[in-house]
Protein backbone atom coordinates (compact mmCIF):
# COMPACT_ATOMS: atom_id res chain seq x y z
CA UNK A 1 0.00 0.00 0.00
CA UNK A 2 1.21 3.52 -0.78
CA UNK A 3 2.18 6.11 1.80
CA UNK A 4 -1.28 7.58 1.48
CA UNK A 5 -2.61 4.43 3.11
CA UNK A 6 -1.44 5.49 6.53
CA UNK A 7 -3.94 7.90 8.04
CA UNK A 8 -1.88 10.01 10.39
CA UNK A 9 -3.68 12.90 12.16
CA UNK A 10 -2.01 16.20 11.42
CA UNK A 11 -1.28 18.39 14.39
CA UNK A 12 -2.11 21.96 13.46
CA UNK A 13 -1.45 24.29 16.33
CA UNK A 14 -1.98 27.27 14.07
CA UNK A 15 -4.85 25.76 12.07
CA UNK A 16 -7.77 27.57 10.50
CA UNK A 17 -10.02 26.86 13.48
CA UNK A 18 -7.57 28.57 15.83
CA UNK A 19 -7.35 31.50 13.41
CA UNK A 20 -11.11 31.96 13.82
CA UNK A 21 -11.76 31.10 17.46
CA UNK A 22 -8.87 33.14 18.90
CA UNK A 23 -10.07 36.41 17.29
CA UNK A 24 -13.57 35.50 18.46
CA UNK A 25 -12.30 35.31 22.04
CA UNK A 26 -10.46 38.62 21.53
CA UNK A 27 -13.67 40.25 20.29
CA UNK A 28 -15.68 39.04 23.28
CA UNK A 29 -12.98 40.10 25.74
CA UNK A 30 -12.76 43.51 24.07
CA UNK A 31 -16.50 44.02 24.46
CA UNK A 32 -16.43 42.92 28.11
CA UNK A 33 -13.43 45.04 29.09
CA UNK A 34 -14.88 48.00 27.21
CA UNK A 35 -18.14 47.72 29.14
CA UNK A 36 -16.32 47.32 32.47
CA UNK A 37 -14.24 50.44 31.75
CA UNK A 38 -16.98 52.41 30.02
CA UNK A 39 -17.09 54.95 32.86
CA UNK A 40 -13.34 55.61 32.79
CA UNK A 41 -12.42 59.19 31.90
CA UNK A 42 -8.65 58.86 32.02
CA UNK A 43 -5.98 56.38 31.02
CA UNK A 44 -3.53 54.66 33.30
CA UNK A 45 -0.66 52.34 32.62
CA UNK A 46 2.48 52.65 30.45
CA UNK A 47 0.76 54.54 27.61
CA UNK A 48 -0.80 57.25 29.78
CA UNK A 49 1.83 60.00 29.06
CA UNK A 50 1.41 59.59 25.30
CA UNK A 51 -2.39 59.61 24.94
CA UNK A 52 -4.18 62.96 24.33
CA UNK A 53 -6.85 64.05 26.79
CA UNK A 54 -9.58 63.81 24.14
CA UNK A 55 -8.74 60.13 23.60
CA UNK A 56 -8.61 59.42 27.34
CA UNK A 57 -12.28 60.24 27.73
CA UNK A 58 -13.24 57.66 25.10
CA UNK A 59 -10.93 54.83 26.19
CA UNK A 60 -13.76 52.81 27.74
CA UNK A 61 -16.53 52.65 25.15
CA UNK A 62 -14.16 52.54 22.16
CA UNK A 63 -12.91 49.16 23.42
CA UNK A 64 -16.42 47.75 23.20
CA UNK A 65 -16.88 49.30 19.76
CA UNK A 66 -13.65 47.68 18.55
CA UNK A 67 -14.89 44.36 19.91
CA UNK A 68 -18.05 44.59 17.82
CA UNK A 69 -15.97 45.42 14.75
CA UNK A 70 -13.86 42.34 15.50
CA UNK A 71 -17.00 40.18 15.68
CA UNK A 72 -17.91 41.41 12.20
CA UNK A 73 -14.40 40.50 11.02
CA UNK A 74 -14.74 37.03 12.56
CA UNK A 75 -17.95 36.50 10.61
CA UNK A 76 -15.96 37.22 7.45
CA UNK A 77 -13.19 34.85 8.56
CA UNK A 78 -15.74 32.05 8.90
CA UNK A 79 -16.51 32.61 5.22
CA UNK A 80 -12.78 32.76 4.40
CA UNK A 81 -12.93 36.34 3.12
CA UNK A 82 -9.62 38.05 2.40
CA UNK A 83 -10.98 41.46 3.42
CA UNK A 84 -11.92 39.99 6.82
CA UNK A 85 -8.34 38.73 7.20
CA UNK A 86 -6.96 42.24 6.58
CA UNK A 87 -9.54 43.73 8.96
CA UNK A 88 -8.58 41.25 11.70
CA UNK A 89 -4.86 41.92 11.25
CA UNK A 90 -5.52 45.66 11.63
CA UNK A 91 -7.84 45.31 14.63
CA UNK A 92 -5.74 42.92 16.73
CA UNK A 93 -2.98 45.50 17.43
CA UNK A 94 -5.74 48.02 18.22
CA UNK A 95 -7.33 45.72 20.81
CA UNK A 96 -3.91 45.09 22.36
CA UNK A 97 -3.19 48.83 22.60
CA UNK A 98 -6.63 49.50 24.05
CA UNK A 99 -6.00 46.82 26.66
CA UNK A 100 -2.73 48.52 27.62
CA UNK A 101 -4.43 51.91 27.68
CA UNK A 102 -7.24 50.69 29.95
CA UNK A 103 -4.63 48.99 32.14
CA UNK A 104 -7.02 47.13 34.42
CA UNK A 105 -7.11 43.59 35.75
CA UNK A 106 -9.70 42.78 33.08
CA UNK A 107 -7.67 44.14 30.16
CA UNK A 108 -4.42 42.17 30.58
CA UNK A 109 -5.92 38.89 29.28
CA UNK A 110 -7.11 40.90 26.27
CA UNK A 111 -3.56 42.05 25.57
CA UNK A 112 -2.12 38.54 25.87
CA UNK A 113 -4.81 36.97 23.68
CA UNK A 114 -4.46 39.69 21.03
CA UNK A 115 -0.71 39.09 20.84
CA UNK A 116 -1.27 35.32 20.59
CA UNK A 117 -3.95 35.66 17.91
CA UNK A 118 -1.97 37.84 15.51
CA UNK A 119 0.65 35.24 14.41
CA UNK A 120 -2.06 32.58 14.22
CA UNK A 121 -4.04 34.71 11.79
CA UNK A 122 -0.94 35.70 9.83
CA UNK A 123 0.27 32.15 9.16
CA UNK A 124 -3.16 31.24 7.77
CA UNK A 125 -3.05 33.97 5.13
CA UNK A 126 -3.52 31.57 2.22
CA UNK A 127 -6.62 30.00 3.76
CA UNK A 128 -8.62 33.23 3.59
CA UNK A 129 -8.44 33.66 -0.16
CA UNK A 130 -12.02 34.46 -1.13
CA UNK A 131 -12.65 37.89 -2.52
CA UNK A 132 -15.60 39.85 -1.25
CA UNK A 133 -18.27 39.98 -3.93
CA UNK A 134 -21.54 41.86 -3.57
CA UNK A 135 -24.82 40.86 -5.08
CA UNK A 136 -26.85 43.56 -6.80
CA UNK A 137 -29.07 43.93 -3.73
CA UNK A 138 -26.12 44.11 -1.32
CA UNK A 139 -24.30 46.65 -3.46
CA UNK A 140 -27.45 48.77 -3.75
CA UNK A 141 -27.98 48.62 0.03
CA UNK A 142 -24.39 49.65 0.74
CA UNK A 143 -24.51 52.48 -1.78
CA UNK A 144 -27.85 53.65 -0.37
CA UNK A 145 -26.53 53.83 3.21
CA UNK A 146 -23.34 55.67 2.22
CA UNK A 147 -25.20 58.00 -0.12
CA UNK A 148 -27.95 58.79 2.39
CA UNK A 149 -25.45 59.48 5.16
CA UNK A 150 -23.34 61.70 2.90
CA UNK A 151 -26.43 63.56 1.64
CA UNK A 152 -27.68 64.21 5.16
CA UNK A 153 -24.30 65.18 6.61
CA UNK A 154 -23.35 67.60 3.84
CA UNK A 155 -26.81 69.14 3.66
CA UNK A 156 -27.10 69.58 7.43
CA UNK A 157 -23.66 71.19 7.64
CA UNK A 158 -24.46 73.61 4.81
CA UNK A 159 -27.76 74.52 6.54
CA UNK A 160 -26.25 74.51 10.04
CA UNK A 161 -27.50 78.04 10.73
CA UNK A 162 -31.06 76.69 10.34
CA UNK A 163 -30.52 73.98 12.95
CA UNK A 164 -30.25 74.15 16.72
CA UNK A 165 -27.07 72.69 18.22
CA UNK A 166 -25.44 71.93 14.85
CA UNK A 167 -22.13 73.69 14.48
CA UNK A 168 -19.55 71.16 13.23
CA UNK A 169 -19.38 68.37 10.64
CA UNK A 170 -19.58 65.86 13.50
CA UNK A 171 -22.80 67.47 14.68
CA UNK A 172 -24.18 67.19 11.14
CA UNK A 173 -23.19 63.52 10.91
CA UNK A 174 -24.77 62.87 14.31
CA UNK A 175 -28.04 64.55 13.30
CA UNK A 176 -28.20 62.54 10.07
CA UNK A 177 -27.52 59.25 11.85
CA UNK A 178 -30.14 59.66 14.59
CA UNK A 179 -32.68 60.97 12.06
CA UNK A 180 -32.18 58.26 9.42
CA UNK A 181 -32.28 55.52 12.08
CA UNK A 182 -35.56 57.04 13.45
CA UNK A 183 -34.02 57.50 16.91
CA UNK A 184 -34.34 61.28 16.99
CA UNK A 185 -33.09 62.42 20.41
CA UNK A 186 -34.34 65.96 19.78
CA UNK A 187 -31.16 67.74 20.87
CA UNK A 188 -30.40 68.76 17.26
CA UNK A 189 -33.49 70.05 15.48
CA UNK A 190 -34.43 72.23 12.47
CA UNK A 191 -35.58 75.76 13.25
CA UNK A 192 -36.72 76.97 9.80
CA UNK A 193 -39.10 75.69 7.11
CA UNK A 194 -36.18 74.96 4.76
CA UNK A 195 -34.42 72.90 7.42
CA UNK A 196 -37.64 71.01 8.23
CA UNK A 197 -38.18 70.11 4.57
CA UNK A 198 -34.59 68.93 4.35
CA UNK A 199 -34.99 66.90 7.55
CA UNK A 200 -38.07 65.20 6.10
CA UNK A 201 -36.06 64.17 3.04
CA UNK A 202 -33.36 62.73 5.31
CA UNK A 203 -35.99 60.64 7.12
CA UNK A 204 -37.40 59.21 3.87
CA UNK A 205 -34.04 58.47 2.22
CA UNK A 206 -32.36 57.26 5.40
CA UNK A 207 -35.19 54.93 6.43
CA UNK A 208 -35.27 53.35 2.96
CA UNK A 209 -31.49 52.74 3.02
CA UNK A 210 -31.63 51.16 6.47
CA UNK A 211 -34.51 48.91 5.37
CA UNK A 212 -32.51 47.72 2.36
CA UNK A 213 -29.51 46.98 4.56
CA UNK A 214 -31.69 45.03 7.00
CA UNK A 215 -32.89 42.82 4.15
CA UNK A 216 -29.32 41.90 3.18
CA UNK A 217 -28.61 40.88 6.79
CA UNK A 218 -31.75 38.78 7.23
CA UNK A 219 -31.26 36.95 3.93
CA UNK A 220 -28.22 34.86 5.01
CA UNK A 221 -29.91 33.99 8.31
CA UNK A 222 -32.97 32.68 6.48
CA UNK A 223 -30.67 30.69 4.17
CA UNK A 224 -29.00 29.04 7.17
CA UNK A 225 -32.40 28.14 8.67
CA UNK A 226 -33.55 26.60 5.40
CA UNK A 227 -30.30 24.64 5.12
CA UNK A 228 -30.89 23.13 8.56
CA UNK A 229 -34.51 22.29 7.76
CA UNK A 230 -33.54 20.58 4.49
CA UNK A 231 -30.77 18.53 6.10
CA UNK A 232 -27.96 20.36 4.31
CA UNK A 233 -25.03 22.43 5.53
CA UNK A 234 -24.61 26.17 5.20
CA UNK A 235 -21.58 27.59 3.40
CA UNK A 236 -20.05 28.81 6.67
CA UNK A 237 -20.21 25.29 8.14
CA UNK A 238 -18.68 23.74 5.04
CA UNK A 239 -15.83 26.25 4.99
CA UNK A 240 -14.73 25.26 8.51
CA UNK A 241 -14.11 21.63 7.55
CA UNK A 242 -10.41 20.77 7.76
CA UNK A 243 -8.42 17.54 8.15
CA UNK A 244 -11.70 15.64 8.09
CA UNK A 245 -13.08 12.39 6.69
CA UNK A 246 -15.64 12.40 3.89
CA UNK A 247 -18.19 9.57 3.96
CA UNK A 248 -19.94 9.22 0.61
CA UNK A 249 -23.36 7.59 0.35
CA UNK A 250 -25.45 5.80 2.95
CA UNK A 251 -25.72 2.03 3.34
CA UNK A 252 -25.73 -0.73 5.93
CA UNK A 253 -21.95 -0.44 6.34
CA UNK A 254 -22.05 3.34 6.69
CA UNK A 255 -23.83 3.34 10.06
CA UNK A 256 -20.99 1.67 12.03
CA UNK A 257 -18.50 3.88 10.18
CA UNK A 258 -20.30 7.00 11.42
CA UNK A 259 -20.50 5.57 14.95
CA UNK A 260 -16.76 4.79 14.93
CA UNK A 261 -15.81 8.26 13.70
CA UNK A 262 -18.09 9.85 16.30
CA UNK A 263 -16.60 7.81 19.15
CA UNK A 264 -13.07 8.78 18.11
CA UNK A 265 -14.09 12.47 17.84
CA UNK A 266 -12.83 12.55 14.24
CA UNK A 267 -14.33 15.41 12.20
CA UNK A 268 -16.33 14.06 9.27
CA UNK A 269 -19.11 14.92 6.85
CA UNK A 270 -21.55 12.66 5.02
CA UNK A 271 -22.54 13.24 1.40
CA UNK A 272 -25.71 11.41 0.39
CA UNK A 273 -28.36 11.90 -2.26
CA UNK A 274 -31.17 10.59 -0.01
CA UNK A 275 -32.92 13.56 1.71
CA UNK A 276 -34.72 11.34 4.25
CA UNK A 277 -31.50 9.70 5.44
CA UNK A 278 -29.84 13.11 5.46
CA UNK A 279 -32.55 14.48 7.73
CA UNK A 280 -32.21 11.54 10.15
CA UNK A 281 -28.46 12.10 10.30
CA UNK A 282 -28.96 15.80 10.92
CA UNK A 283 -31.29 15.00 13.83
CA UNK A 284 -28.46 12.93 15.34
CA UNK A 285 -26.10 15.88 15.06
CA UNK A 286 -24.18 14.55 12.04
CA UNK A 287 -22.92 17.06 9.48
CA UNK A 288 -24.46 16.05 6.14
CA UNK A 289 -24.75 17.44 2.64
CA UNK A 290 -27.63 16.29 0.45
CA UNK A 291 -26.11 15.82 -3.01
CA UNK A 292 -24.80 13.21 -5.43
CA UNK A 293 -21.35 12.13 -4.12
CA UNK A 294 -20.22 11.18 -7.63
CA UNK A 295 -20.44 14.82 -8.78
CA UNK A 296 -17.49 17.18 -8.44
CA UNK A 297 -19.39 20.17 -7.01
CA UNK A 298 -20.55 18.50 -3.74
CA UNK A 299 -17.08 17.07 -3.07
CA UNK A 300 -15.53 20.49 -3.61
CA UNK A 301 -18.09 22.05 -1.27
CA UNK A 302 -17.18 19.64 1.55
CA UNK A 303 -13.50 20.56 1.18
CA UNK A 304 -12.04 17.48 -0.50
CA UNK A 305 -8.78 19.37 -1.04
CA UNK A 306 -8.44 19.75 2.76
CA UNK A 307 -9.76 16.31 3.73
CA UNK A 308 -7.75 13.59 5.44
CA UNK A 309 -9.55 10.63 3.84
CA UNK A 310 -12.65 9.52 1.94
CA UNK A 311 -14.68 6.40 2.73
CA UNK A 312 -17.07 4.87 0.18
CA UNK A 313 -19.17 2.12 1.76
CA UNK A 314 -22.66 1.95 0.28
CA UNK A 315 -24.47 -1.15 -0.97
CA UNK A 316 -23.84 -0.17 -4.60
CA UNK A 317 -20.31 -0.87 -5.86
CA UNK A 318 -20.97 1.02 -9.12
CA UNK A 319 -21.97 4.13 -7.21
CA UNK A 320 -18.92 3.79 -4.96
CA UNK A 321 -16.64 3.42 -8.00
CA UNK A 322 -17.98 6.64 -9.53
CA UNK A 323 -17.51 8.52 -6.25
CA UNK A 324 -13.97 7.15 -5.85
CA UNK A 325 -13.07 8.07 -9.44
CA UNK A 326 -14.33 11.64 -9.00
CA UNK A 327 -12.55 12.02 -5.64
CA UNK A 328 -9.24 10.78 -7.04
CA UNK A 329 -9.41 13.28 -9.90
CA UNK A 330 -10.02 16.14 -7.46
CA UNK A 331 -7.33 15.17 -4.92
CA UNK A 332 -4.58 12.81 -6.02
CA UNK A 333 -3.06 12.66 -2.51
CA UNK A 334 -6.28 11.79 -0.70
CA UNK A 335 -6.51 8.49 1.21
CA UNK A 336 -9.49 6.62 -0.26
CA UNK A 337 -10.96 3.51 1.36
CA UNK A 338 -13.80 1.56 -0.27
CA UNK A 339 -15.97 -1.35 0.83
CA UNK A 340 -16.79 -3.89 -1.90
CA UNK A 341 -20.19 -5.55 -1.70
CA UNK A 342 -19.19 -8.10 -4.36
CA UNK A 343 -15.77 -9.67 -4.20
CA UNK A 344 -15.22 -9.44 -7.98
CA UNK A 345 -15.54 -5.63 -7.77
CA UNK A 346 -12.44 -5.18 -5.57
CA UNK A 347 -10.09 -4.77 -8.55
CA UNK A 348 -12.50 -2.34 -10.23
CA UNK A 349 -12.58 -0.13 -7.13
CA UNK A 350 -8.79 -0.14 -6.98
CA UNK A 351 -8.58 0.83 -10.65
CA UNK A 352 -11.01 3.66 -9.94
CA UNK A 353 -8.51 5.07 -7.43
CA UNK A 354 -9.12 3.45 -4.03
CA UNK A 355 -6.00 2.89 -1.93
CA UNK A 356 -7.63 0.19 0.18
CA UNK A 357 -10.57 -2.05 -0.71
CA UNK A 358 -12.18 -4.21 1.96
CA UNK A 359 -15.04 -6.67 1.53
CA UNK A 360 -16.96 -6.79 4.84
CA UNK A 361 -19.18 -9.62 3.57
CA UNK A 362 -16.22 -11.81 2.64
CA UNK A 363 -14.44 -11.18 5.94
CA UNK A 364 -17.63 -11.76 7.93
CA UNK A 365 -18.39 -14.95 6.01
CA UNK A 366 -14.91 -16.30 6.66
CA UNK A 367 -15.17 -15.64 10.39
CA UNK A 368 -18.61 -17.25 10.58
CA UNK A 369 -17.50 -20.40 8.74
CA UNK A 370 -14.37 -20.77 10.86
CA UNK A 371 -16.44 -20.39 14.01
CA UNK A 372 -18.94 -22.97 12.77
CA UNK A 373 -16.08 -25.38 12.07
CA UNK A 374 -15.01 -25.21 15.69
CA UNK A 375 -12.36 -22.48 15.63
CA UNK A 376 -13.10 -20.72 18.92
CA UNK A 377 -10.52 -18.00 18.30
CA UNK A 378 -12.58 -16.30 15.58
CA UNK A 379 -14.72 -14.38 18.08
CA UNK A 380 -11.57 -13.12 19.76
CA UNK A 381 -10.17 -12.07 16.37
CA UNK A 382 -13.39 -10.18 15.57
CA UNK A 383 -13.27 -8.40 18.94
CA UNK A 384 -9.62 -7.50 18.42
CA UNK A 385 -10.35 -6.04 14.99
CA UNK A 386 -13.33 -4.05 16.31
CA UNK A 387 -11.31 -2.55 19.18
CA UNK A 388 -8.01 -2.05 17.33
CA UNK A 389 -6.51 1.43 17.47
CA UNK A 390 -3.36 0.60 15.44
CA UNK A 391 -1.61 -2.24 13.61
CA UNK A 392 0.07 -3.31 16.85
CA UNK A 393 -3.35 -4.02 18.37
CA UNK A 394 -4.03 -6.56 15.61
CA UNK A 395 -0.87 -8.56 16.27
CA UNK A 396 -1.51 -11.87 18.08
CA UNK A 397 -0.52 -11.99 21.70
CA UNK A 398 2.42 -14.31 22.48
CA UNK A 399 3.01 -15.84 25.83
CA UNK A 400 6.46 -15.44 27.32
Amino acid sequence: MSDRGEIVPRLRVFGVRAAIWLPTAVALLSVVTGIVNIGATNVSGPLAPYIPASIERTAGFTGAFTGFLMLAAVYGLRRRRRVAWFMTVLLLPVTALQGLAQSSAYSYPLVALSVLSLPTVLVNYRVFDRELSFSTTQFAALAAIVGAQAYGTIGTYVLRDDFANVQTALDAFYYTLVTASTVGYGDAAPTTQTARLFGMSVIVIGTASFAAALGTLIGPAIEARLATALGTMSDSQLELLEDHVIVVGMGDTTVPIIEELTEKHTPFVVVTRDPEKAQRLRERGVEVLTADPSDEEPLLRVGIERARALVAATNDDAQDAMAVLTARELNNDLVIVAAATERENEKKLRRAGADTVISPAVIGGHLLVQSAMGNREMEEVADRVAKAESEEDLAPEHED
